[in-house]
């Protein structure tokens, strides 16, 4: 049993972190882009920031929050994508920062029976391990959209890891 939880720990403290360095990014593009440009979208097949910050805190919640807690699933998932205004970029790095803070909390209680239970999210068939997968590798995703946009604007590097040396090799 001790092992089953060090797992379930290294697990949910692994997707924790990696949802942190997901926020950690947007907020260095959101610091870099300008109130105007929040809600433009490069084209009409595209999404705009703030539709995607939007997306996300749909996302995260319906499967981080809602699913593992056992809450009433309230996501509207088109408006995400519909709305062009009503958040400035504070306002969307703050609604970000509290579902991801939810789902931390979320994936920090849930029981292991919970982990494991199957249940079925946006007609997908998951376990709680597998929603917790797909909220990292989600927000991780669109955050490379919300990197990719910022740099097109900008046309300069994000420095994402400014004085991080990502050439030192593996250790064994």
């Amino acid at each position: 049993m001790e092992s089953t939880n060090q797992l379930q720990n290294e697990v949910i403290q692994n997707a924790m972190y990696r949802m942190d360095e997901s926020l950690r990014m947007v907020k260095i593009c959101l610091d870099k882009l300008s109130e105007d440009v929040i809600w433009k979208k490069p084209n009409t097949s595209t999404n705009s920031i703030g539709n995607l910050i939007l997306h996300l805190c749909g996302n995260i919640t319906q499967y981080g929050i809602a699913s593992l807690r056992g809450l009433d699933d309230n996501r509207n998932r088109d408006a995400e994508f519909s709305a062009f205004e009503g958040y400035n970029k504070t306002e969307l790095y703050q609604k970000l920062l509290d579902t991801v803070e939810g789902a931390k909390k979320a994936f920090q209680e849930v029981s292991l029976e919970e982990l494991i239970r199957k249940r079925s999210v946006q007609g997908f068939e998951f376990s709680g391990v597998g929603n917790i997968i797909h909220v990292v590798e989600h927000f991780s995703y669109h955050t490379g959209q919300i990197a990719l946009w910022t740099k097109m604007l900008n046309n300069a590097d994000l420095r994402f890891y400014d004085g991080v040396d990502l050439n030192i090799k593996n250790e064994e």
